[in-house]
């Protein structure tokens, strides 16, 4: 790499701090090098590089204002300081005390869920499993995959609405009705639509009475 003067090198710190986040374009511009070089700069420099918008942009180190997740946006453009979107993804994952749904996952990154998940599917350091109708993704650790489930399944009780005496005998009668029931085919029974139950309601019905067994549920 050809030695920068320290003056052009001065100048284009100050610019980039104006503009906050750059490409790699207006780096080698400002810096008048190619573009090789100015990725060079990039690394020595130890700059943050977008975990959205195809990693286009870039940010110097000290610019940034991280929230508690570790995140910062400009405009449109998001920065991890645990890396790129795979880094930030597990990260997350791993630290929350319950797993995080898609739509959480979603809402912390400001993306859309199914413009990135369908990635992660098999990520090393995460897991997915389906809690309540949603997927939920936990850390594929052990020990912080055992707490994580029992903090989740523990949030799924506190959250179930219980039924009433008039939605509990229509869950027994559809059980009699048709034999062998999963809990999911009942919440598509159309007087359950009618009354809105949720499947969780269903489920903790059965767990409540011992019957649990005896509805299966299906596979995710």
């Amino acid at each position: 790499m050809a030695r920068l003067d320290d003056g052009t090198i001065k100048t284009a710190l100050r610019h980039l701090e104006r503009l906050k986040i750059f490409t790699i374009g207006q780096l080698s511009a400002v810096l008048k090098c190619s573009v090789s070089n100015a990725r060079l700069k990039l690394k020595q420099w130890r700059t943050y590089t977008s975990y959205n918008q195809n990693g286009r942009y870039y940010t110097l180190p000290q610019i940034p204002r991280f929230d508690h997740y570790g995140l910062w946006q400009h405009k449109n453009v998001s920065f991890s300081k645990h890396g790129n979107l795979r880094k930030t993804l597990t990260h997350l994952v791993a630290s929350a005390t319950a797993g995080l749904s898609g739509k959480q996952l979603g809402d912390i990154l400001g993306l859309s869920p199914q413009s990135f998940l369908h990635h992660f599917r098999n990520c090393p350091g995460i897991c997915r499993e389906k809690y309540d109708g949603v997927f939920v993704y936990f850390s594929d650790k052990i020990c912080v995959y055992a707490k994580q489930v029992r903090n989740r399944q523990s949030l799924v009780r506190q959250a179930v609405v219980r039924v009433s005496d008039s939605e509990a005998i229509m869950i027994l009668v559809a059980v009699i009705r048709h034999h062998g029931i999963s809990s999911e085919e009942i919440l598509a029974l159309p007087e359950m639509k009618k009354n809105k139950m949720k499947l969780a309601a269903i489920q903790s019905f059965f767990e409540d009475h011992g019957l649990g067994k005896k509805i299966p549920d299906s596979q995710p």
